[in-house]
């Protein structure tokens, strides 16, 4: 009988049948799971260290570690990381570019909690600083046509460039500044969504600028998914862009 055994191990490879084992190549025998052999049984892990960042070892298995983050954009916007944790806030200089910590909560850029958050002549609506009035358009010779973005992108692709250098013509035809509001679909963070926007309006200036608009003509407001409606692909792409107010 250990002859016959040992002849099956020799020839076919014979052994445990999964998840049993009895060492690690057992776990990973038909292809490289990456599991360890513990106890006789494969599982994804020994020890931390065995784990990806932002997991800890439960049980055999990785599980997130709660409250984990490896940088601001995995905190709720109020928060910062501080080694790997979400944390309230001490110093402006955990804000990011721009914000402000205020009774251990980050006002970001472009947010606010009351108007005293925001610049002169701007108000505080939904969270996000608005411009305290704006003049219709209406009596506008021209009309201006929002910038539309890929996902996750920021970058200008070739529609919105030529859609820029008619825009480009009508604020120079018109001769009023106005207000770039970048704006991304609701997935992703609110605080990721809000730097995204940023960067789109961004992208949007800088090109403009290009162009000959004076940057002293145009501002950014960042708005991320605040109104975004988009359920899915073809909402969500209608999402992505930044639209014009003038001012």
């Amino acid at each position: 009988m250990l002859r016959l055994l040992a002849l099956c191990l020799l020839v076919t490879g014979c052994g445990p049948t999964y998840p049993n084992c009895n060492s690690d190549e057992d776990c990973n025998r038909e292809k490289p799971r990456g599991e360890y052999c513990v106890n006789q049984k494969c599982q994804q892990c020994r020890g931390d260290k065995d784990c990806p960042s932002g997991k800890s070892c439960n049980k055999g298995r990785c599980d997130a570690i709660p409250g984990y983050c490896e940088d601001d954009r995995g905190c709720p916007p109020e928060q910062t990381c501080q080694d790997h944790r979400c944390k309230a806030c001490v110093a402006d200089d955990q804000c990011g570019d721009g914000g402000k910590c205020k009774q251990g909560k980050c006002v970001r850029k472009g947010r606010c909690n009351g108007d005293d958050d925001c610049a002169e002549g701007e108000d505080c609506k939904q969270g996000i600083c608005t411009p305290a009035y704006k003049r219709a358009p209406q009596d506008a010779a021209c009309r201006l046509s929002a910038v539309y973005f890929d996902f996750n992108e920021s970058a200008l692709s070739t529609d919105a460039a030529d859609a820029l250098e008619k825009d480009a013509q009508c604020i120079k035809q018109v001769g009023r500044g106005v207000t770039l509001i970048g704006r991304t679909d609701n997935r992703g963070t609110e605080e990721y969504n809000i730097a995204l926007s940023e960067r789109r309006a961004q992208s949007v200036k800088a090109q403009l600028q290009r162009l000959g608009i004076e940057g002293g003509r145009m501002r950014t407001l960042p708005k991320g998914e605040l109104e975004a409606t988009g359920k899915d692909e073809q909402g969500w792409a209608q999402d992505r862009r930044v639209d014009f107010e003038w001012m």
